[in-house]
């Protein structure tokens, strides 16, 4: 569409209405021909025609015509018809449409009225507006509310007029009277409206004169006095006291809207904890009583946002904030779970525990559909708190254990990590775990949950009951040796070509799978995300879990087994005194290990054993036949120095950036400061003095905005025409989530009146236009601020280009002046973040496709090439900076972003 139009009328675009047939409906009788013929005219002049011809049939069949519909349509067509000549003067025959205009502001139906003075308010030609004058105001006096609403949006438009004032000399005065008589909520709001836009002192002598009724007033009333209060309060910080007042007031109105409203302008203008504690309680009264999830979702935001700024009174909210996971929604748990976390004290921890307790215990239920990643984000929750406060893991560690062999891997691996790193934190309770353990293993069916188990197993398994009790588990659970039958094997060579179909079909499902060093392995689909029940078994599955893993082909698990075993093995070798029983359980180990071996090589399973997994199972028998003190050091100790090790450096980084985010910036040593002792509290309520103090505090500290932005606000200033131009042009482009503004400074260089001046933008990608620009009348060496926004819709890279149209009186031709393009980039909404390496990898296997990128560069060291990385991307390095340390000619690192459309980038770097 080339022209603005207030109403969007529907238009078949099949064939489109000749002028001729057009004219001739409009000049028969008959009422439904007429409306499709003035439809169809309002279509063809939105998409760019004239039709000329049609105005003269319109004023003389349409104009008095008494259909409501007809007349609506008519007040259409002549707004989106052009007024004006060339040269801005109004067309001689628009008078004929004026007696028309006075007729509808003098109708006795309402209805016409009220569209007529709609109407008026879309009008901007001061010739057909100023004879219409006194109808209008009379208007103001109707019996009905729909034309006094409508009277004063005509008034307000007309006094906001360049020569409004002049029309209406006495319009705020007129208004400010109407308002103290009128009952009309939605005509009170109109004619408030009104004075906040014109007559801002006027708005603000009637607002503080019915103080004590604003409580009363209407719900569209009440929105207005609020933005009022936040206008007002900008510019006369001095002023905020007696308008927090109203504020507080109306945080008990009825309508959630307003509440919400005050709440946001409360936390705007007042720092004070009594309005903050006001406000955060507000949010959490929404977040139970409002069913909608994307309003849930909102106040979930804006309780995020007090949490980073007044932490210290939101601790106090947690289990008011705790409650909003009664929300069947993931989304609303997920950020309800975040918020809590980072709120969390000792005080609370105990609480927040139980009912998080409670959560998992309900997820069991079968009744919901995603309860297993509900499951999960709980257990990553507990998981959370048990690391930051040791003393409640004894409370869940073992109720947590009972979901080791859940059927959601993801869910069942968190518990076993969660495990691992408690066992470790918390040696008090090695003894519980392990035994617990070891009456659960066999509940397990995820080969990585096994993988974990295990050597948890192997590792913290000390006294002789337990290092019995885990090899007996494990003997148990792989059942009766060897695990195939010599006529299994026969069968299996004869049937070579069966084989070979078999082989080709499971290689197919098989594909490379991300570790944690950032290399491939291959991983099979069958382990991937949940348990087939259809898995080859050779005795009960109920207790011999690890024997049908090992029979679908999995010998990565099978080396982790020998391992496990050896170190079993070699810490018997410290705590048995008998001889006998070490040499009995060494060669029990040693068959297992060597059956492991058989059923790799044999033509029983599709495939054959892996090198690394034939390689690691004959170490654990050579070190078992063959065992020094170096190697016994190194499987009983190193290995978990190694793991301890891993531990402290992720504690390091968590506290590191947690010192990162505690450092706030100081102010000047010339900054003001005021005493809170010595100010006069004189007529100043307790919430006024609380809010005095707030402020000086961060005055002191820096909090308020700096002019170190201005800067940064340079950068982003963009020259959009030369010095030589007529017009200068530039543009400040400010960023936010989902729209760009830019903030256009256009000088007229020239000694001449620049008329019909107009900013013509236009965009490439996924950039739209929110607004058609207008025109402006710019004076000799004047400069006029123009804001134009522009939709995103998605993080690609974009353009905006365009020009600067105007006219002088001296020449009848506009004049172009094209602007400089400006590129959006796509950094702009990118922002680093953070995700588990468990996370991570899942993430990377969900998406087969990946994009390989060979880079060359002049840069030499490896580490260096990584943060340049970072650095022009945007990402976070997700890999341990212990682990990027020293030279070894290789690198893989993770990065990770995301962008402000909920997008995640994933980044993997090899050298």
């Amino acid at each position: 569409m080339e022209k603005s139009c207030s109403l969007l009328v529907h238009f078949d675009k099949g064939t489109p209405a000749l002028a001729n047939e057009i004219k001739e409906a409009l000049e028969g009788n008959d009422v439904p021909a007429k409306i499709d013929a003035m439809k169809n005219a309002i279509m063809l002049l939105l998409n760019g025609e004239t039709l000329p011809q049609l105005f003269i049939t319109i004023v003389r069949y349409v104009l008095p015509s008494e259909d409501h519909t007809v007349q609506k349509l008519l007040l259409l067509y002549l707004e989106i018809i052009d007024k004006t000549d060339g040269k801005g003067r109004v067309l001689p025959e628009m008078i004929l449409i004026c007696q028309n205009l006075r007729n509808n502001l003098q109708h006795p139906n309402e209805y016409i009225r009220g569209v007529t003075l709609r109407f008026l308010c879309r009008l901007n030609e001061v010739e057909i507006i100023e004879p219409l004058i006194p109808s209008i105001i009379s208007n103001l006096e109707h019996r009905h509310p729909y034309v006094r609403r409508n009277a004063i949006l005509a008034v307000m438009t007309i006094y906001k007029l360049p020569q409004g004032e002049q029309l209406l000399v006495d319009a705020p005065e007129t208004i400010e009277r109407f308002l103290s008589t009128e009952q009309d909520q939605s005509a009170k709001r109109n004619a408030f409206l009104m004075l906040f836009n014109c007559a801002q002192d006027r708005a603000v002598n009637y607002l503080l004169t019915n103080v004590d009724r604003v409580s009363d007033w209407g719900e569209l009333l009440q929105m207005v006095v609020l933005e009022l209060i936040r206008k007002v309060c900008r510019t006369n910080k001095a002023e905020k006291g007696k308008y927090i007042k109203i504020i507080i007031s109306l945080l008990n109105a009825p309508s959630a809207a307003v509440v919400y409203e005050c709440a946001g302008t409360l936390v705007s203008l007042s720092s004070a904890p009594t309005a903050i504690r006001a406000a955060a309680n507000t949010y959490c009264q929404l977040l139970l009583s409002q069913s909608d999830n994307n309003v849930k979702l909102i106040v979930l935001d804006r309780l995020n946002e007090l949490k980073s700024s007044h932490r210290d009174i939101m601790v106090d909210m947690i289990m008011d904030v705790l409650r909003a996971l009664s929300s069947p929604n993931l989304d609303i748990r997920r950020k309800t779970l975040d918020i809590v976390l980072e709120l969390i004290t000792p005080r609370s921890v105990n609480e927040v525990v139980q009912t998080l307790k409670k959560e998992v215990m309900k997820t069991q239920s079968g009744e919901l559909e995603k309860n297993g990643e509900y499951r999960q984000m709980l257990i990553q929750a507990i998981h959370s708190c048990a690391i930051k406060f040791p003393e409640v893991a004894s409370t869940v560690v073992h109720l947590l254990m009972d979901f080791l062999g859940d059927n959601n891997v993801a869910s069942a691996m968190d518990v076993a990590v969660f495990v691992r790193e408690i066992i470790e934190t918390n040696p008090k309770l090695r003894v519980s775990i392990i035994t617990r353990l070891l009456d659960t293993f066999y509940q397990i069916r995820a080969a990585r949950v096994c993988s974990c188990a295990l050597w948890i197993l192997g590792e913290y398994s000390l006294s002789l009951s337990e290092v019995e009790g885990a090899i007996a588990t494990i003997k148990q659970c792989l059942g009766d040796l060897p695990f195939f039958s010599i006529s299994e094997d026969v069968e299996a060579a004869d049937s070579s070509k069966k084989s070979q179909q078999a082989t080709s079909i499971t290689v197919s499902s098989r594909r490379p799978a991300i570790l944690a060093d950032g290399t491939y392995a291959t991983q099979s689909a069958a382990s991937e995300t949940t348990i087939s029940p259809n898995i080859m078994v050779q005795g009960s599955m109920a207790t011999e879990n690890l024997r049908s893993l090992l029979l679908t082909g999995d010998f990565f698990l099978g080396a982790i087994v020998a391992c496990t075993l050896a170190k079993l093995i070699l810490r018997l070798e410290e705590v048995q005194p008998s001889k006998v029983e070490v040499n009995k359980a060494l060669s029990n180990a040693l068959l297992i290990m060597v059956s492991m071996l058989q059923l790799g090589q044999s033509s029983v399973l599709p495939h054959p054993i892996d090198n690394d997994s034939y390689d690691r199972i004959v170490l654990c028998i050579r070190l078992l036949c063959n065992t020094g003190d170096a190697e016994r050091k190194i499987w009983l100790k190193s290995c978990r120095e190694s793991f301890v090790k891993m531990l402290s450096d992720k504690q390091l980084r968590e506290t590191e950036e947690i010192k990162a985010k505690a450092q706030i910036s100081h102010s000047q040593p010339d900054d003001l400061i005021d005493f809170y002792h010595l100010k006069s509290r004189k007529g100043m309520s307790q919430l006024e003095l609380e809010d005095e103090v707030q402020d000086d505090l961060k005055r002191a500290t820096g909090e308020f905005v700096k002019d170190a932005d201005d800067a940064n606000k340079l950068n982003r200033i963009i020259q959009l025409t030369g010095f030589s131009d007529p017009v200068y042009a530039e543009a400040y482009v400010t960023v936010h989530h989902y729209d760009i503004v830019l903030d256009v400074t256009v000088i007229n260089r020239t000694k001449e009146t620049l008329q019909n001046l107009c900013l013509e933008l236009a965009t490439m990608g996924d950039l739209k236009l929110v607004e058609r620009p207008q025109n402006y009348t710019l004076a000799p060496e004047s400069s006029k601020q123009i804001k134009a926004n522009i939709k995103v819709s998605s993080t690609e890279t974009g353009v905006i280009f365009g020009n600067i149209v105007y006219e002088t009186s001296n020449v009848l031709e506009r004049t172009v002046v094209v602007l400089n393009d400006i590129h959006i980039d796509i950094m702009d909404y990118i922002s680093p973040a953070v995700c588990s390496d468990t996370a991570f990898r899942t993430m990377w296997a969900e998406f087969e496709w990946e994009n390989k990128v060979a880079v060359n560069t002049t840069i030499t060291s490896e580490k260096e090439f990584l943060d340049h990385i970072i650095k022009s991307t945007n990402m976070k390095c997700l890999t341990a900076s212990s682990a990027l340390e020293g030279e070894c000619g290789f690198l893989a690192a993770n990065l990770y972003a995301k962008s402000v459309f909920g997008r995640m980038l994933w980044f993997l770097l090899f050298d």
